[in-house]
């Protein structure tokens, strides 16, 4: 998949972590259902693994699935083989280059500039501004103005509202956890994960 691309197009990227399978599981289904493209699955929830295995086979192989906090060589090829199309890290990390042989797009952590640069040698498709909570909105701004050609993704602390002053300063997507799971990672009603799947994807219509 090309990752920039869908980044660009759909804007938003939910997170999906918590320790129990099946409701990760189920969470990542009605994000689906709701219209949400683009869906990581955190390798620290319970059988992360399992739970990419078992979307990728309900969602087909065209659908963007990817593996987060995606650290070692190891995560790279398990999250790869599960069925992820894409990786995702908090850092700079081994990941990255390994990604690169498995022929897989990443979205590689970094909030620095050196971090930034790092980032971009070593073959990221975008950045992920993580965490973004701690610069804002206008952090990201400074930070575009000597990488004006570098795509961001802010994530960490991104609510609706943060979102579409991410997208004005420049961001090409946000990605975010809780403000939209909710507690739909355990066992909550998927009719309100929906609904606040709905309020994200108007935050970030163009």
């Amino acid at each position: 998949m090309n990752l920039l691309d869908e980044l660009r197009t759909h804007r938003l990227l939910a997170i999906v972590r918590g320790p129990d399978p099946a409701a990760a599981l189920a969470a990542v289904l009605t994000l689906a259902d709701a219209g949400v493209a683009l869906i990581e699955v955190s390798l620290t929830g319970t059988d992360a693994l399992g739970t990419i295995r078992r979307a990728r086979a309900a969602l087909g192989p065209g659908f963007g699935l990817g593996a987060g906090t995606v650290l070692s060589v190891d995560d790279a090829r398990a999250a790869a083989d599960a069925g992820a199309t894409f990786l995702v890290t908090p850092a700079l990390a081994p990941s990255l280059g390994e990604a690169g042989r498995l022929g897989l797009p990443v979205l590689a952590g970094a909030l620095t500039p050196t971090e930034v640069v790092q980032a971009g040698s070593g073959g990221a498709s975008a950045v992920k501004l993580f965490p973004a909570s701690l610069g804002g909105p206008d952090y990201l701004g400074a930070l575009r103005d000597p990488f004006p050609e570098t795509a961001f993704v802010p994530v960490g602390g991104v609510d609706a509202d943060g979102a579409r002053r991410y997208l004005d300063r420049g961001a090409v997507a946000v990605g975010v956890g809780s403000p939209l799971l909710g507690d739909a990672l355990k066992g909550g009603d998927p009719a309100a994960l929906r609904e606040r799947a709905a309020a994200f994807l108007t935050a970030v219509r163009p």
